[in-house]
């Protein structure tokens, strides 16, 4: 009697063994096609194997949760990024040109090794639609990454990252210095293996070397190998791991990565050394890789130190925010607020010896404030109200409020903290082809490999094995692809810590190229502030009452000239039926008189007036006039830098030739030119006229360098070859420059020219020498005059000189 047929029951899902239901949708899982029962189902799938955790699907013990209502923890929390309250801690908006929602973070990358693994990342993210630009600091790890949040969020960036091997978070200072410390605590336990039992080895290997020479039994020469073969395991197996992981990583996204010569070489050496020693004949090179992992290891340990040293130094900025803050409320109560809290316009308490918590107006009369990690300014800043204060600084005197003008990442330690960033990240010419000949020189020389074992083959099999592990182990090109990255992180942290900030990193390469500098004078050369120099009276009787009289008008206006005129130290005196008239001047009612302060036009329409001294005819007047005759005359002058002298004199020494092109009266610059020794200058020059002689100059061959105040003459400073700004507070948040002095001093110029001069000779030194050593290495390595155990030696000398060379630019 036939049997029914019993009718074939559809597959499960692969994922949560639901039934398809009739769904067509499948996931590609270690080759085979899996079916899926919904979308969620194989996006989480997709997701797993996309980040090379298939291995999953072998492991686990019971079918998965249901894609519709779980998804893997690391894909659920990476969208929390996505909410814009959480990133306004961690996220800086700026529109682009189209008009597009872009947006700027800052990460942190897991896993990364050596300048390759840099490359990488950058071009997968670049191929990313949305994604507008990405840089990768090789110091810190930490990836600068703008985007159009129209069209890709920030959790599908992190998840990107996460599937080409590596973990991406928002940047944390904290989370940096733990990952740090993990890194350096894991590879000083394999140094620890590779040199515990590299000692033994090479002991052994003493042992059989000279036993060759003066005669060893067989016995003890097997004993020996078989415990250098014990010994060697686990510094392969464990000590080595990060370079076979590497290796890996890069044959899986079908690339030849630094890691694949290393990991080749090691390998190939312990297997042949194993089969030599079950075999008993040939040599043996477990000294070879045990010396090869204890000197990269610790060549990789010393980067990481410095590149931690690197990080602090950013974080020097990090940690004076606060993390409380006194909140000033509604009836007059302080309360204790996280500084994340704050709200624009709020009211804040700052009390002596208190770190300003952020950007903010100054409420009360007068603040004294140290900003000097900020600008460099060494001496205290004094303060008015209404003027900026920047969060960071440090209040030095009395209590103080301030309302909140910026925060989070629009506040100006964020912005210095995005330009250092910036800098760091950056890659000049010379970078970039270092980085084209590191991508193709694994391929060239695993050609070289193949075509000198088949020589050596032919010619003497026994050396073929010590020729391709010395290939592969001494012509690791880490040092070529160190030589940039080592030197501008040292570049950029000296930089930082003498006052200037890199904005647009061609400054890097350009500055070096600069053969003439030329200078704005007002703010730039000059203070920029008026200083009363002297006072000249009709009656000298009456000068202290004229001098009281005229603080008295000025008191309360923001005027340059009214700032010079206010002394703290005076009590004023009371003013009726006050009337300002902007440019000109000021009147006002004191006692029952009439009293007019301001410039000569303004007082000849009220007030006879004296003829000008020879004395003034170069610095600003203004005149305190009474009952149709003037009374007094107050001289203000725009006093140069302290060291604006030492700067002229220090850019001529380094072969630079100095001018001034200034928009003020020709008798200004004059006497500023000649206070300077400045031959050349040029006044009264309209921008559009500025522009002009720019374009001349370079028209001639010059290279320029337009030092101004970032703020007036936007088209000269955007001509010139290098634009430096004196910008600071407030506008350096929105810097265009290309570098900042941060701070109101000169000095950090010539610093700039002398730094950038010499990473330019490190960078092409540190090229040269990686260069020149693989040129030399190759060769003999080919003619089997090198042995794996100097190969070793070699190539991790070869990349610490790079790093040692690159410190130097840290003095």
């Amino acid at each position: 009697m036939t049997e029914p047929a019993i009718p074939s029951r559809e597959p499960d899902c692969f994922h949560c063994g639901l039934p398809l239901a009739g769904s067509r949708l499948a996931v590609e899982i270690d080759g085979e096609s899996r079916p899926m029962c919904c979308a969620g189902c194989a996006a989480v799938a997709e997701a797993i194997v996309a980040s090379g955790n298939s291995d999953y699907y072998r492991f686990r013990e019971d079918k998965s949760p249901t894609g519709r209502d779980l998804v893997p923890d690391f894909l659920e929390k990476i969208r929390v990024y996505d909410h814009p309250a959480v990133q306004q801690q961690f996220v800086h908006r700026s529109g682009g040109d189209d008009g597009g929602d872009i947006r700027e973070v800052s990460l942190i990358i897991e896993g990364i090794v050596c300048a390759a693994c840099l490359w990488l990342n950058e071009q997968y993210l670049h191929k990313l639609p949305g994604v507008v630009e990405v840089s990768i600091n090789y110091s810190t790890h930490r990836a600068r990454v703008r985007w159009d949040n129209d069209r890709i969020p920030l959790s599908r960036i992190l998840e990107a990252i996460s599937q080409i091997g590596y973990l991406a978070h928002p940047y944390d200072p904290e989370t940096q210095q733990k990952l740090f410390e993990e890194q350096r605590k894991s590879l000083i336990r394999r140094i620890g293996i590779a040199g515990l039992f590299g000692m033994q080895v090479m002991m052994f290997a003493l042992v059989l070397y000279t036993g060759e020479w003066w005669g060893i039994s067989d016995r003890f020469r097997e004993f020996f190998r078989w415990l250098s073969w014990l010994l060697a395991t686990p510094i392969l197996f464990y000590s080595a791991q990060p370079f076979f992981r590497g290796a890996w990583q890069d044959l899986k996204l079908r690339r030849a990565g630094m890691d694949v010569p290393v990991s080749l070489g090691m390998g190939l050496a312990y297997l042949a050394s194993a089969w030599h020693v079950w075999t008993g004949e040939g040599h043996v090179y477990f000294d070879s890789i045990a010396m090869f992992t204890f000197f990269l290891l610790s060549v990789r340990l010393f980067e990481l130190s410095a590149r931690k040293k690197a990080a602090e130094k950013i974080e020097e900025l990090t940690d004076l925010t606060p993390t409380l803050s006194n909140r000033i409320a509604a009836n007059g109560e302080i309360e204790v607020v996280p500084t994340v809290e704050l709200q624009v316009d709020d009211r804040v308490l700052v009390r002596p010896g208190e770190i300003v918590p952020t950007d903010g107006r100054l409420l009360s009369a007068h603040a004294l404030v140290d900003e000097a990690l900020l600008t460099g300014e060494q001496h205290p800043v004094r303060k008015l109200q209404g003027d900026t204060l920047i969060g960071g600084s440090y209040n030095l005197d009395q209590p103080i409020e301030l309302q909140v003008s910026h925060l989070g990442q629009d506040t100006v330690l964020s912005g210095i903290r995005r330009l250092i960033e910036q800098a760091q990240s950056y890659k000049p010419d010379i970078a970039r082809l270092a980085d084209r000949v590191a991508s193709v020189f694994v391929l060239v020389l695993l050609l070289l490999v193949a075509l000198a074992s088949v020589w050596w083959w032919q010619h003497d099999p026994s050396r073929v094995l010590q020729v391709v592990v010395a290939m592969l182990v001494v012509t690791c090109p880490c040092a070529l692809s160190l030589a940039t990255p080592a030197s501008l992180s040292a570049a950029i942290g000296s930089l930082t810590r003498r006052g200037m900030l890199v904005a647009q990193s061609r400054a890097l390469e350009a500055m070096p190229r600069v053969d003439t500098v030329v200078f704005d004078k007002t703010g730039t050369l000059t203070t920029g502030e008026l200083v009363l120099e002297r006072q000249f009276d009709a009656d000298p009787a009456q000068q202290t009452h004229n001098r009281l009289v005229a603080h008295s008008l000025e008191l309360h206006s923001e005027h340059p000239v009214a700032r010079a005129l206010v002394d703290d130290g005076l009590q004023a005196l009371t003013v009726e039926q006050r009337v300002n008239h902007p440019g000109r001047g000021v009147e006002g009612v004191i006692d029952g008189r009439g009293y007019y302060l301001g410039n000569a036009g303004f007082i000849r329409e009220r007030a006879s007036l004296p003829e000008m001294p020879e004395m003034v005819e170069d610095r600003q007047v203004v005149f305190l006039a009474r009952d149709g005759q003037w009374l007094a005359g107050f001289v203000f002058n725009d006093p140069l830098k302290p060291d604006a002298r030492d700067t002229v004199d220090a850019l001529r020494t380094m072969g630079l030739e100095v001018r001034i092109l200034s928009g003020d009266r020709e008798s200004y610059v004059a006497a500023i030119a000649r206070q300077l020794g400045i031959d050349h200058w040029d006044a009264e020059q309209l921008p559009e006229q500025k522009l002009l002689r720019v374009k001349q100059w370079q028209s001639d061959g010059r290279r320029v360098a337009m030092v101004g105040d970032g703020i007036n003459d936007a088209p000269v400073l955007a001509a010139a070859d290098l634009s430096v700004s004196l910008s600071f507070g407030a506008d350096l948040a929105r810097a265009a420059a290309d570098l900042v002095i941060n701070g109101g001093q000169l000095r950090p110029l010539v610093d700039a020219f002398r730094i950038t001069r010499k990473t330019l000779r490190v960078i092409r030194q540190n090229f040269a020498w990686a260069v020149g050593y693989n040129i030399v290495a190759v060769p003999f390595a080919m003619a089997a005059l090198v042995p794996p155990w100097l190969a070793a030696i070699g190539m991790s000398l070869s990349s610490l000189v790079v790093v040692l060379n690159a410190l130097r630019l840290r003095n």
